[in-house]
């Protein structure tokens, strides 16, 4: 009798051991997961320059879908400026807004200063979205904003690279990104509108 009563203590024993220890292991997880999610980023804590040299911060969109694009003045896609505007017109009171970047990065095809880019922008395609200060979108001097765009450990969606001038970032209300757009495919294409309408 005492053996058995010896035995059952030991079975108990174990038993309380594995819950404990499997209690701890799943509480690690769920640490671990929680710390993932939270170095996860949104575009809200950035802060940029505009064209005319006046703070533009992203914390500002909050509610409204975003694009951020890359742009250049000398490529043979500069006439998606025309479809930027058009699409910007069409949803801008719909919560929705494109960020235009312009870029030296491919080819040489943004040479201009921040004034003549304005210019140019007015002039040719009537731009009235937000155009930022040029930057870099690749290699050692990437700007903050395209880190996030292109890491996934920043913007829990995907790593990429920005391949050309033109490649489209959609962020949803929350500042999250949720969709990155090869620079040949058009702003108006069905994807990106059905996307912009789709609550």
């Amino acid at each position: 009798m005492k053996q058995i009563i010896i035995s059952l203590c030991l079975v108990i024993f174990l038993v309380a051991g594995c819950k404990k220890e499997k209690s701890a292991t799943t509480d690690a997880n769920e640490a671990i997961t929680e710390n993932i999610e939270q170095e996860t980023e949104n575009i809200y804590q950035y802060q940029v320059t505009d064209l005319y040299g006046e703070s533009f911060d992203f914390s500002n969109l909050k509610g409204k879908k975003v694009m951020v694009v890359n742009t250049a003045s000398e490529c043979g896609l500069t006439p998606q400026y025309e479809h930027l505007q058009k699409l910007y017109d069409t949803y801008k009171d719909k919560n929705f807004v494109i960020v235009g970047f312009p870029a030296n990065n491919f080819g040489g095809q943004e040479p201009g200063s921040d004034a003549q880019i304005a210019t140019f922008c007015k002039e040719n395609y009537g731009v009235t979205f937000p155009m930022m200060s040029k930057i870099s979108v690749k290699g050692g001097d990437m700007h903050e904003v395209y880190h996030f765009l292109t890491e996934k450990q920043k913007n829990g969606l995907q790593d990429s690279e920005v391949a050309w001038n033109f490649q489209k970032y959609l962020l949803d209300e929350k500042g999250e990104l949720v969709m990155v757009v090869p620079p040949k495919t058009l702003p108006t294409d069905p994807s990106i509108v059905n996307w912009i309408e789709t609550n």
